[in-house]
């Protein structure tokens, strides 16, 4: 394990040069920190309330908010929350007859054992086709407000319509579909236990299945821990993860809030531009040049456990990952591509980090930290 007593202040001179380049570009500076901490003072620090702590690294008109604990998930009023609704979801997400072919349920692609993915670089559906997309976690998903890679969906129970009738995977009609569960009789009295009536429909079924997601959260970590007080919880390397999190890796740019998460859409490079795996992502649904290659930032919280990684699954360990935003994520295009119209730009947040192999380390380490392992859940018996 690195010696991180020895961090220490760079010389005044660096330190000049470092604070004009901020002064001068009016933005935050990539590369050496003007101030680096000892691993006591870091401790010291971070103790402190996160109002307190040393002030992040953020860019210029970036949207901000502190990483800290998850609240309360908020049930919207149209859909609010009971037991017997989560229930009925829970039933609905493991049950594959909400699929055409009898096989595929919600859970085939978010499995709880899988870290609520399901560990492909993309998902099978129907007939064993293949996805384009990798099946992303659904953890913590009731904080998230645009629902998909691309944002397509604005809310959970939207959201949980696209995979039942898409016919690439659970290729299911709705007419089909609220047959055969209106022809279930235990179904049949859930549905009226919930919402007063038998009549299954797909609007109800949708309602249940988001009342059950907004139930899964992430475990406390040893992040929260320590934000809650146990101050032995991080390590000096994690601590020192933290920090360069929020300043010289410039991650919390895009993964703020306590979801690590912004909840936004960038152009990170991985539109594969050009190439047979083109995927332009949110321009496919707003067609607004800016989009051109825009994913929503996922969150991190449990990331340890929610891979292949990146909206294409390609991403195969979390140090491929750090060592590619070290580099500043570049985008390559093919000279056959260049004359198209409209070109990607990768988002003005990504700049190469200049970090050392300790700093990457410590990363890493912090990205342990604030992942704990999802809780494994027994799938329900189905009803019949």
């Amino acid at each position: 394990m690195p010696n991180l007593k020895k961090y220490y202040f760079p010389s005044f001179f660096l330190a000049v040069l470092c604070w004009l380049s901020v002064f001068l570009v009016n933005t935050s500076f990539v590369g050496q920190s003007a101030l680096l901490y000892d691993s006591d003072e870091l401790r010291q620090l971070y103790s402190q309330p996160t109002e307190k702590w040393p002030k992040p690294h953020i860019d210029k008109g970036v949207k901000f908010e502190e990483i800290g604990l998850l609240p309360e998930v908020q049930f919207p009023e149209n859909n609010s929350f009971s037991k017997e609704k989560a229930a009925l979801g829970k039933a609905l997400f493991f049950d594959p007859r909400l699929s055409k072919s009898g096989q595929i349920a919600c859970a085939s692609c978010h499995d709880p054992d899988l870290g609520w993915g399901d560990g492909r670089r993309v998902a099978f559906g129907h007939d064993r086709k293949q996805g384009t997309r990798n099946a992303s976690t659904i953890l913590n998903v009731g904080y998230v407000d645009k629902l998909f890679w691309d944002g397509r969906a604005h809310t959970l129970e939207q959201q949980a319509l696209f995979p039942i009738q898409d016919h690439l995977e659970m290729n299911a009609s709705p007419e089909e579909l609220e047959q055969k569960l209106n022809g279930i009789e235990t179904y049949q009295k859930m549905f009226k236990e919930v919402f007063g009536s038998e009549k299954i429909t797909l609007y109800r079924v949708s309602q249940a299945i988001a009342t059950f997601e907004r139930t899964i959260k992430s475990r406390t970590s040893r992040f929260d821990l320590f934000l809650k007080g146990k101050q032995d919880a991080l390590s000096d390397t994690e601590l020192l993860g933290l920090h360069l999190f929020r300043t010289k890796a410039r991650c919390i740019n895009c993964h703020s809030s306590p979801l690590f998460s912004d909840n936004q859409f960038h152009n990170d490079g991985f539109t594969f531009f050009g190439r047979t795996s083109e995927d332009l992502g949110r321009y496919l649904i707003t067609e607004r040049p800016e989009d051109l290659g825009a994913f929503r930032t996922p969150s991190l919280r449990d990331v340890v456990f929610t891979g292949p990684w990146m909206h294409t699954g390609t991403m195969a360990s979390l140090e491929e990952i750090i060592e590619m935003y070290n580099l500043g994520m570049p985008q390559p295009i093919p000279e056959s591509a260049k004359d198209r119209p409209l070109l990607p730009k990768s988002s003005p947040l990504l700049k190469p980090l200049a970090l050392s192999k300790e700093e990457k380390a410590a990363l890493l380490a912090f990205l342990h930290a604030i992942s704990a392992r999802p809780q494994s859940i027994n799938p329900p018996d189905l009803p019949h």
